[in-house]
C-alpha cells in the first residue's frame, strides 16, 4: 500500500470523501419552557465533506416521555441510544410507570463514560416525568453529565452561545420557546456548513407524549439577514459638520 493510500488518499490523488466515517455534524438544542421542553435539530448528516444524507431525524426516541437529540458518529449514537430504550423498556415494565428522564440520562453517562475511548458520541437526553418535570441533561463525549434548563450541541452550537445567553429566560411560554429553538437552529444552518436540511422539533410536557414539529428549509426564518440602515446623526460644532 502507498503512503497516499494509507492517508485515505486513491491512486489520483484526490481524496474518497466516501470512505470518512458517517457523522451527524450538526445543531442540536433542548430547553426547558413553562410546562415541559423543547427539542429541536437539523437534519444534515455527513461523511467528510459529502453530505450522506440531508433528511435525517436526530431526535430519537428512548421511550414515550424521553428523547435524545444526537451529535458525533451517526452508528455510535444510533447503537448507544438502542441499547438505553432497551433498559427504560425494562425499567418501566419493572416499575409500573414510566421511567425517570434522570435514569436515562445516567445510563447514557456511564455508556458513553466507559467506551469513550473508543466512542465519539455526544447526547443531550430531555423529557418529562411526575416527579421534577421537565429535565434537559447534556452528556459530552468524555461522559460528563450536566443538567441544565438549555443545552446546546454540535458543530453549530459554537455560533449559538452569544444569542442563546441573550435570548432564553426562565418560565418562558412553550410558543416563545419555540420560535427561540427554530430562530438558534436556523442561525447556525446559515453558519455553520455541516448543519442544514430542515428543521425537526419537538415537544414534551404532562402528556407523556411528543408533538413533532417540522419545518422546511426554505421555510426558516431569516431574521439573520435584516439590515437596518441607521438615518446619520449629523452634530454641529463651530465651523466643522461631524456625521
Amino acid at each position: 500500500m502507498s503512503l497516499l493510500s494509507h492517508c485515505g488518499f486513491q491512486d489520483g490523488g484526490i481524496h474518497d470523501i466516501t470512505k470518512d466515517e458517517v457523522t451527524t455534524g450538526t445543531t442540536i438544542i433542548a430547553a426547558i419552557y413553562d410546562g415541559g421542553v423543547i427539542i429541536g435539530a437539523d437534519s444534515r448528516t455527513t461523511t467528510g465533506a459529502y453530505i450522506a444524507n440531508r433528511v435525517t431525524d436526530k431526535l430519537t426516541k428512548v421511550c414515550d416521555n424521553i428523547y435524545c437529540c444526537r451529535s458525533g458518529s451517526a452508528a455510535d449514537t444510533q447503537a448507544i441510544t438502542d441499547i438505553v430504550a432497551y433498559y427504560m423498556d425494562l425499567t418501566s415494565i419493572q416499575m409500573g410507570e414510566p421511567p425517570l428522564v434522570r435514569a436515562a440520562a445516567n445510563v447514557f453517562k456511564n455508556l458513553i463514560y466507559e467506551n469513550r475511548h473508543q466512542l465519539t458520541a455526544g447526547v443531550i437526553v430531555a423529557g418529562w416525568d411526575s416527579r421534577l418535570g421537565g429535565q434537559v441533561y447534556s452528556i459530552n463525549v468524555s461522559g460528563t453529565i450536566v443538567q441544565q434548563n438549555i443545552s446546546i450541541g454540535g458543530s453549530g452550537s459554537s455560533y449559538l452561545y452569544g444569542f442563546m445567553d441573550s435570548q432564553y429566560k426562565d418560565g418562558m411560554t412553550q410558543q416563545e420557546c419555540e420560535n427561540l429553538v427554530l430562530n438558534a437552529i436556523s442561525l447556525a444552518i446559515k453558519r455553520d456548513g455541516s448543519s442544514g436540511g430542515v428543521v425537526r422539533m419537538g415537544v414534551i410536557n404532562h402528556t407523556g407524549q411528543i408533538q413533532r414539529k417540522l419545518t422546511l428549509g426554505d421555510q426558516l426564518p431569516k431574521f439573520y439577514d435584516n439590515i437596518y440602515e441607521e438615518k446619520p446623526v449629523v452634530v454641529s460644532g463651530g465651523d466643522a459638520t461631524m456625521v
